[in-house]
């Protein structure tokens, strides 16, 4: 396993380079980890880490304003490109894409049977379009242009519903934030008997999604009907 990588920031064309540990400086990318102290196998600043060759005291003031190793090494961590190991890329596309076929498939159907594709149908469609996934950008942020390059493979619609959904007293609470991380809410009362009943917007591929978790927080007893 690699034991050190390098970030690399460029400032007004000037490269700048640190050497830091692998995996610590994921973590600091991922804002798992806040201090720098254990992330720098040194504290020099390199214009090519390579060959050695560190930057000049006046390239550095002229892209950051300061000499400080520490501050410096900071802000090329933090807007920098830091060079994954190749186990590091593997684990993050893998999870990554993984989000993104369960996001498509919650989120988009098939126009013909108005049913979500299986997630095998989506992961095989995107090996034939040679999809690459960019570990670093945010899911929403790849969802679109993936999906675009998808349809000339699959059909793929996406497709809102009404339901309207009544919860028993008992289970009101507990279920409110279920049905919030599904949808929004278009309308919600609370019943003098202290049930709930709502009209939730949601992808029409996560309907099963969202009787399959009801029914398992309020033991079958919410009542779920498309909204007329």
């Amino acid at each position: 396993m690699d034991k050190v990588t390098v970030v690399r920031l460029s400032v007004e064309g000037e490269k700048f380079e640190i050497i830091v540990k692998p995996d610590p400086a994921l973590e600091f990318k991922l804002g798992k980890r806040k201090e720098v102290s254990g992330v720098l196998v040194s504290d020099e600043v390199y214009s090519d880490s390579n060959k050695g060759t560190r930057a000049s005291t006046e390239k550095l003031m002229k892209a950051f304003k300061t000499t400080d190793s520490i501050s410096i090494a900071t802000i090329i961590l933090q807007k920098g490109d830091l060079n994954l190991t190749t186990d590091q890329r593997r684990k993050m596309v893998t999870e990554k894409r993984k989000q993104i076929v369960d996001s498509i498939a919650k989120s988009f159907v098939d126009p013909r049977s108005h049913l979500p594709h299986p997630p095998l149908r989506i992961e095989q469609a995107m090996d034939d379009a040679r999809i690459s996934i960019d570990p670093f950008r945010n899911v929403d942020e790849q969802i679109k242009e993936i999906v675009e390059q998808l349809r000339s493979i699959i059909p793929l619609k996406s497709e809102n519903m009404l339901l309207e959904v009544v919860v028993p007293a008992q289970f009101a609470a507990q279920s409110y934030s279920v049905l919030k991380s599904f949808g929004s809410l278009k309308n919600e009362e609370w019943q003098s008997n202290g049930s709930l009943k709502v009209i939730l917007d949601i992808p029409a591929a996560a309907r099963a999604n969202v009787i399959d978790r009801l029914g398992s927080v309020t033991k079958g007893t919410a009542s779920v009907e498309v909204s007329k």
